[in-house]
């Protein structure tokens, strides 16, 4: 009887370490499936952001696409439509997507 409690108090205090192991291996796949690509897209936008100039078609997060007319530190100014009238300041971070002219 007394084999039977010993075995099983080690086998709580190896279970312990188990139990430890298991959850770093389970963080461990949420941070590879979760955060790497997430900051492998941020690292795409910001490439993105950096290599914008004037002249380029872009692609607004709610969906318009215009034309890049001006660029500041943290502002673009973006033209939209034919009429040439419609001027719109926004931020850099409302760039979604963006197309050099004459890529295809």
């Amino acid at each position: 009887m007394n084999g039977i409690l010993a075995s099983g108090g080690a086998g709580g205090a190896a279970g312990l370490g188990g139990i430890f192991v298991m959850y770093a291996v389970v963080i461990g796949v949420f941070w590879f499936f979760l955060m790497r690509p997430q900051k492998k897209e941020q690292k795409r936008i910001q490439g993105m952001l950096a290599t914008m100039e004037i002249g380029d078609t872009v692609l607004t997060t709610s969906g318009f696409y215009g034309v890049i007319i001006d660029i500041s530190d943290e502002a673009v100014i973006v033209e939209f439509g034919s009429n040439k009238n419609c001027r719109i300041p926004m931020q850099k971070s409302a760039i979604a997507q963006l197309e050099k002219p004459g890529a295809e």
